[in-house]
């Protein structure tokens, strides 16, 4: 076994499995998904660390791949079925849109920094994925062309309840996110049924905001 395999490996029994995530699927697709193929490869050795890792490989605009456990968990809420169609919000370099795209039908990826965009769609290139879409596009845009998605997944954090997201998923549709609208910050599913949009709290778990999900600072005189 490879190095970054073994690495893979440990990842998924000390940090995924440990994390209550017990969905085959999910496992499988953590375990199959190089995440040091998304990592810029001066940092590939800290790839399977629990930590938020910065993919920015020096841009001024911060981006992250979320915590391994923190986004198995946020999979498993979504219960993302094989004909299902997925968005990504905020995919980063793809890692995520990549372990989707093992469990949907389709997926697209929206990312608000052009050249991770470009970047994102290089490497699932690379590695054969064919069924995911990346798109620069900002985090609370969303993809309205293609709106309705049975699943909507944050690939990080908002402080602000992402309303416009909302109205893009089906019936019966599914958001999953961090919501750090108030302290502790929470895990979050948010469900679509008969035009109202239920919000129920999963778990306490940190990320770091996507651009364009910040709270807005409050005028105070």
């Amino acid at each position: 076994m490879s190095g970054f395999s073994s690495a893979r490996q440990k990842m998924v029994d000390g940090q995924v499995r440990t994390y209550d995530v017990t969905d085959a699927r999910i496992i499988d697709a953590m375990l199959a998904v190089p995440r040091e193929a998304f990592v810029p490869a001066k940092q590939r050795s800290l790839a399977y660390l629990d930590l938020d890792l910065d993919v920015s490989d020096g841009g001024s605009l911060k981006r992250y791949l979320i915590k391994p456990a923190v986004t198995a968990k946020l999979l498993q809420a979504a219960d993302i079925g094989e004909s299902d169609n997925v968005l990504v919000v905020g995919c980063a370099t793809g890692y995520v849109a990549a372990l989707a795209a093992r469990l949907a039908a389709q997926v697209t990826a929206t990312e608000g920094v052009s050249a991770l965009a470009e970047r994102a769609r290089e490497i699932l290139g690379q590695l054969g994925v064919g069924n995911v879409v990346v798109k620069a596009a900002a985090a609370a845009d969303g993809d309205l062309p293609n709106r309705p998605y049975d699943v909507i997944v944050l690939n990080g954090a908002t402080e602000v309840a992402p309303t416009g997201l909302y109205r893009q998923l089906k019936e019966g549709g599914r958001l999953v996110g961090v919501f750090a609208l108030a302290k502790p910050a929470r895990a979050s599913l948010v469900t679509h049924c008969h035009d109202d949009f239920g919000n129920r709290a999963l778990f306490d778990a940190a990320a770091p905001v996507l651009p364009g999900l910040e709270r807005v600072p409050a005028f105070v005189f």
